[in-house]
């Protein structure tokens, strides 16, 4: 399957947007590699700065063969080549990460990717940071639909605002904080200072993650997204995957302008990345992958399945191997996780928070009510972690505990109620009655 999609203006020219595979397809190697190589020769990147946004350790995906790839068709065309790993205010990676994650032994990046510079996002270095512009707050107010109109300057990563073409390159699965990822997601929060990723997440937190997540199209968070990053110099370009959960197999493959790319890609995973059930969850075990190694990134396993779930019911994250809530946000440990109301209905008592912390912290607590006069907070959904964050942590953030070595899961599985979900994280669970 291959579809001409859209022609868009960009700095360097015209990119026409093509899509190859689709819905459950899975896309060979060879024709995934003629497909590259045709489109990148479409564009004129002799000579220029280019830059790959890849995605982090957080996010799954056959790097290392699309990575091989890539850097064989643009090594001896362009001036130079980086690879900027789009953390948002994740942890930063470990060389031996970033090895393991580009598919090579230790030592062996240069041998695989001669000429490749591959960099960590340093958000936290403001020498590492350029402001791009600004987005004023009327302007906030209009793409928010009124939910803030507070402005922001536009900050991001300085390798991507010194790029010629910014390549960004990564899947796309149902998000709980802008509908469906990828696309101008990974300049903003991807490779973005923390100010304007607190904003865009609490626009999302206000609206709800059960709410937004799997959202098809440009919701309010994807539009300050985009207004955002129409104010990087370069051309914004994509390859953007659909990857079949479990396996890393391709199931389709866009490439064009970010914009275009992505929404050609969401639309194929709007369709394989959403389960329907016609009975709600009573209790779910949400098994957490190793490459969610805290709960801040582990909380995926509450978002995709919040919709899913009864009133009542709960939502098990068992993640044997997680060890702490997060490295870079300690907030979180001093204001546990909460609905959304509690913050809203206590706002000057948390505003000074970081909106990103206050944004997790609503997703993964999920949809509740908050009574200011009683201080009563009621929350649809109880959240479990099975993890080796002790008991008196878990209870002191507002979240229930278990031993995850004290758990069968196949036991678990069998019991009436109950539902076990493998690799979790990924794959949107929705409840719609048949």
């Amino acid at each position: 399957m291959s579809d001409i999609l859209a022609t868009s203006e960009t700095p360097i020219g015209p990119v026409t947007c093509e899509l190859i595979g689709g819905p459950h397809q899975h896309v060979a190697d060879e024709e995934l590699e003629e497909f590259v190589a045709r489109k990148l020769g479409e564009v004129d990147l002799d000579g220029k700065k280019v830059v790959l946004v890849v995605p982090d350790g957080t996010r799954s995906m056959p790097l290392p063969e699309v990575a091989t790839i890539l850097h064989r068709h643009l090594i001896d065309r362009v001036a130079s080549l980086t690879a900027v790993i789009a953390l948002g205010t994740h942890s930063y990676m470990e060389p031996d990460e970033i090895e393991r994650m580009f598919g090579v032994e230790p030592g062996g990046l240069a041998q695989r990717y001669p000429g490749l510079t591959i960099v960590n996002h340093e958000w936290a270095d403001p020498t590492m940071l350029v402001k791009v512009g600004r987005i004023e707050g009327d302007r906030i107010g209009e793409l928010s639909e009124g939910r803030l109109d507070v402005g922001a300057d536009i900050v991001l990563n300085r390798h991507v605002v010194e790029a010629d073409v910014n390549i960004v390159v990564g899947p796309v699965f149902p998000h709980e904080v802008v509908g469906i990822s990828g696309g101008n997601k990974y300049f903003i929060p991807g490779v973005a200072s923390q100010e304007f990723i607190d904003m865009t997440h609490w626009v999302g937190a206000l609206i709800s993650s059960a709410a937004i997540i799997g959202t098809r199209g440009i919701t309010p968070v994807r539009a300050m997204i985009n207004e955002g990053a129409r104010l990087i110099p370069g051309a914004r370009l994509a390859l953007k995957l659909v990857v079949e959960s479990g396996t890393g197999l391709i199931e389709a493959a866009a490439f064009g302008t970010t914009e275009d790319a992505w929404g050609a890609a969401a639309d194929v995973a709007a369709q394989t990345h959403v389960t329907y059930v016609e009975t709600p969850f009573q209790r779910v075990v949400s098994c957490m992958m190793p490459r969610y190694e805290d709960i801040w990134t582990a909380a995926k396993g509450f978002y995709k399945l919040e919709p899913a779930v009864a009133d009542g019911g709960e939502v098990i994250i068992y993640a044997p191997h997680v060890t702490e809530v997060s490295e870079t946000h300690p907030e979180i440990y001093e204001i546990g996780y909460h609905c959304r109301d509690f913050f809203v209905k206590q706002w000057d008592t948390y505003k000074d928070v970081h909106w990103g912390v206050l944004a997790h912290s609503t997703h993964l607590r999920g949809a509740g009510s908050y009574d200011a006069e009683t201080g009563v907070e009621s929350c649809r959904v109880k959240v479990t972690l099975a993890t080796r964050i002790p008991r008196e942590v878990c209870e002191s953030i507002n979240l229930g505990y278990l031993d995850p070595d004290e758990m069968d899961l196949e036991a678990m599985a069998a019991e009436p109620g109950t539902v076990v979900i493998e690799n979790a994280g990924e794959v949107l669970y929705r409840h719609r009655p048949s």
